[in-house]
């Protein structure tokens, strides 16, 4: 793994603070652990025509990628969940029932989604491949219409799902599924949920989750800070975080290539005379890594400096901007302002710092939405571009940054 822990000292609003920025990444040639991956794929009547044939195409890359010592399961549900085809490893003969079945999937009616991650969670949990952490990949359309439909519901899957070692993906299509339970369902796992506009985009954004899951070299990775000389000390990005003794430790989930992991922490200085002992752990190959990382001391303007400060402003940017789509649904147009102009200053900021790791303009296209939507004080909100904002939020604040995805040309 390549480990780096900067910290830089700067004026806040009370006082002196520090920010530390943990960057976790795996090396390139590092051998990835095999995965087990229990496809959940909605079969709705909201995904007849072109949305299904698009799932299924998307559904399709992940069985060509899949390598000899993966393993993958295919659950359709509708109404009812049915698991098509059982978790087996990725054979010739394997590949190619789960293929057929993918192409013979059928539209129907309703949306079981909290019965059908649980189904689809109890089938992963019951076989163990040494090595590889379970997966469930979830892609639906709509909200459920049959059986729990409470957010509290799925928050208590959720958790549920991760406390037994699986972790959630997923994949929300279009204007009708609920940002708020994808999020639920995925945040305790440390992932979040992709959103994709159309089927058009579904492709796209399948072969990023592919790049993620079949890249997997570490899994349970976590950061452990331990703070001198501090009166406060709090995690930036959403990870799941706890006091363990006299350390603030955060949970980072899974480790892939191409997908460094970062956690920003933001203390308040007590004292002049500081120190932060940094230490990170991850399972690898069935064993516990422990390693101590040295924090090194940054000035604000140098490129490290600037990075740590760049991250701090996206956070801010994607957290401004899901509050003010909020605000706008609770038809308070005046606090839908005031966060818009919180987000515009970030992006200001980003684009200031010119830091090629965090692009400002990954947002610009976001942030020009929302304020049209709040300069017109629309009554009827855009629903790609909250759900789209709502991803982007979830997305960011655990850290899973994919490339920008080049806009498609006319005619393409």
């Amino acid at each position: 793994m390549k480990l780096t822990a900067w910290a830089v000292e700067r004026d806040g609003e009370r006082g002196r603070d520090v920010h530390l920025l943990v960057n976790v990444e795996a090396e390139t040639d590092a051998p990835r652990a095999p995965v087990a991956v229990n496809l959940a794929l909605d079969r709705s009547a909201s995904m007849r025509g072109a949305p299904l044939a698009a799932a299924v195409e998307a559904a399709q890359l992940l069985v060509e990628r899949a390598g000899s010592k993966d393993y993958l399961g295919l659950l359709a549900f509708d109404g009812v969940p049915e698991q098509l085809e059982p978790l087996r490893l990725m054979d010739s003969d394997a590949r190619a029932d789960l293929s057929e079945s993918l192409s013979l999937l059928q539209a129907g009616e309703g949306t079981a989604l909290h019965e059908a991650v649980e189904s689809g969670a109890a089938a992963v949990r019951r076989l163990f491949i040494p090595g590889a952490r379970p997966k469930m990949l979830v892609l639906t359309d709509g909200e459920p219409s049959v059986g729990p439909r409470s957010l509290s519901d799925f928050r208590a899957l959720g958790s549920k799902v991760a406390e037994s070692g699986i972790t959630v993906h997923a994949l929300g299509l279009g204007r009708h599924y609920l940002p708020e339970i994808l999020e639920a369902l995925t945040g305790p796992s440390g992932t979040g949920f992709t959103h994709v506009d159309d089927a058009e985009g579904l492709p796209v954004a399948a072969a990023g989750l592919v790049a993620e899951l079949f890249g997997e070299v570490g899994t349970e990775a976590r950061v452990h800070v331990r703070p001198s000389g501090f009166s406060e000390l709090q995690c930036r990005h959403r990870y799941l975080a706890r006091v363990e003794g006299d350390s603030l430790s955060a949970g980072l989930g899974s480790l892939s290539h191409a997908f460094p992991r970062r956690a920003l922490f933001t203390g308040r200085l007590e004292l002049a005379d500081w120190s932060l002992g940094v230490t990170t752990t991850w399972t690898q190959n069935g064993d516990t890594r422990r390693v101590a990382v040295p924090v090194q001391r940054v000035l604000p303007d140098s490129p490290e400096g600037r990075f740590i400060r760049a991250v701090g402003a996206e956070l801010d940017l994607v957290s401004a901007e899901s509050v003010a789509w909020k605000a706008l649904m609770r038809r308070n147009p005046a606090a839908a302002e005031q966060s818009l102009r919180a987000a515009e200053e970030a992006l200001r900021e980003l684009v200031r710092l010119g830091v090629d790791e965090v692009p400002a303009k990954r947002h610009v296209e976001r942030l020009a939405d929302l304020k049209l939507a709040v300069e017109r004080r629309t009554g009827e909100l855009p629903a790609l571009l909250v759900r789209r904002a709502r991803a982007a939020d979830a997305r960011t604040g655990l850290s899973i940054i994919q490339p920008a995805v080049p806009a498609r040309k006319a005619g393409n």
